[in-house]
């Protein structure tokens, strides 16, 4: 069964847009390397996102591409140093706007700066604070949980130990019994034979 139509118009939510816009240009970067490698064809891509980063493929050297297409069109050649001082300031003006994206979504977390969010964008927010804080509570069960076994493997073997203890604290008691009755049993004779003794005499 065939896909269904797709009706081309531009997509509104951000999310979906973006993970369209990734698939899409994987299967064109895809495209491209194909077309390059069954026909031999000299293919040079560039794509820039919403944002403004920019994506490419070139079978060949690219500047070569570009030179090559810039000539056959009757264009003048482009400054390479400035081409690639521009590249780089696309860059960075990119980093600069995924850091306020990302400072942006961090203060949404944190509940604040919520006013340019629509109920929609709420409700997404809401959802993903749900799993997080699930997840968050998932793992402090598990190392709660951990800790409570690791507490009952020692709790029991402390047992075991002062069980071992007790045990060994009876057998000496046992002994020092045993040691005192003999004890008192010599100093017993020593003294009636001290007692029958008259004179240095043993009667």
């Amino acid at each position: 069964m065939g896909r269904g139509k797709v009706e081309l118009k531009r997509i509104e939510n951000p999310t979906s847009r973006q993970v369209t816009f990734s698939k899409r240009r994987n299967g064109l970067l895809k495209k491209a390397y194909e077309l390059s490698v069954l026909c031999d064809a000299e293919v040079a891509l560039l794509v820039f996102s919403p944002s403004g980063k920019a994506y490419q493929f070139s079978s060949h050297d690219m500047d070569g591409t570009l030179a090559r297409y810039r000539s056959d069109m009757g264009l003048p050649q482009s400054n390479h140093p400035h081409s690639r001082v521009m590249f780089w300031k696309s860059e960075m003006e990119e980093m600069r706007r995924s850091i306020s994206s990302l400072e942006s979504r961090l203060r949404h977390f944190a509940g604040e700066d919520l006013g340019p969010l629509s109920v929609k964008d709420l409700k997404q927010l809401e959802r993903q604070l749900s799993v997080g804080i699930e997840r968050v509570r998932s793992k402090k069960r598990r190392i709660i949980s951990e800790h409570i076994n690791m507490l009952k493997r020692k709790y029991k073997s402390v047992q075991e130990e002062h069980s071992r203890l007790q045990k060994r604290l009876n057998q000496l008691k046992d002994v020092d019994v045993t040691a005192s009755r003999t004890s008192l049993d010599a100093n017993a004779s020593s003294a009636l034979e001290m007692a029958f003794q008259v004179d240095g005499v043993l009667i």
